[in-house]
């Protein structure tokens, strides 16, 4: 049987059942270069084709200016919403019995699974001002699709099961006899779950809500059909995205990209590190 190899971790050889540690560092490294390094290096280097002024000028462009503080302002918004109902439903999936759980907790997984062009379109359909939803709310004078509201429906619609699905295991492996030891200490509910649940769940609904919203932020398809696309208003980076590709504008469409990807990871950079020092302040 052939004997298991070595791998050198904080200065102490450790046995791993995978190549060495130089051998699989090299293979990563070289993974990570190809699949993701390379087309971000392309995506940077493009709009720089027409110089510095050329690349400011397609920023500073009142329409994509708008468009970005659509699509992040949305998603944020989006994510933030997820993450109190993700965090309801997900604590009844795991801590109650009801008729029907399992297809409740089945149709969280829906977003999944429906294209989004047919989520669109059936958002669209709901929510218009004839729709189901949208009749009930016409004669109030709010109108929902074909706005930024309805840019906000479909955001949290595809991005709820991130933050369930990211809960649920954590839910699950939650002792239930500390809950119960603060309130028999006089802790009452809002203090328990501050206290108690809260922290220990933190670094997963972070996890879900950092999910949420980079799906939120790249979304098009089930935008697209409810947004309304209509420009400084309603329309989304993404979408101005894919109309500077259709007329060759291929600087531009880089440049707005380039945006997009700076401030998505400068964002989810801070989330991380929010949850990283959760997770070291639950442990201390």
């Amino acid at each position: 049987m052939p004997a298991a190899s070595t791998s050198f971790i904080g200065g102490f050889k450790r046995p791993s059942v995978l190549p060495g540690f130089g051998l699989t560092l090299g293979f990563a490294v070289s993974y990570l270069s190809l699949i993701v390094l390379l087309p971000l290096a392309a995506l940077v280097l493009r709009p720089a084709e027409h110089g510095l002024a050329g690349y400011l000028g397609a920023l500073t462009d009142p329409r994509v200016l708008a468009a970005l503080r659509l699509s992040f302002g949305a998603a944020l918004i989006a994510a933030a919403i997820n993450a109190v109902f993700g965090l309801i439903v997900a604590w009844i999936l795991v801590r109650y019995d009801f008729p029907l759980k399992r297809l409740v907790d089945a149709l969280v997984d829906l977003p999944f699974a429906l294209p989004t062009a047919v989520a669109g379109i059936a958002l669209a359909t709901i929510y218009s001002p004839n729709g189901w939803v949208g009749s009930l709310f016409a004669p109030l004078g709010v109108k929902i699709a074909f706005t930024p509201l309805g840019i906000l429906v479909a955001l949290t619609f595809i991005g709820l099961p991130f933050v369930v699905r990211s809960l649920q295991p954590v839910l699950q492996d939650m002792d239930r006899e500390v809950e119960e030891a603060a309130v028999s200490l006089g802790a009452g509910r809002w203090l328990t779950f501050r206290l108690v649940i809260l922290p220990a769940i933190l670094p997963a609904l972070l996890t879900g809500f950092a999910l949420a919203f980079a799906r939120a932020v790249g979304e098009y398809g089930s935008v697209i059909f409810i947004a309304g696309n209509m420009p400084m208003v309603s329309e989304i980076a993404p979408l101005l995205i894919v109309i500077k590709l259709e007329q060759f504008d291929y600087a531009g469409a880089a440049a707005i990209g380039v945006v997009m990807l700076a401030v998505s990871f400068v964002i989810l950079l801070f989330i991380n590190l929010v949850q990283r020092w959760s997770r070291r302040h639950e442990e201390n």
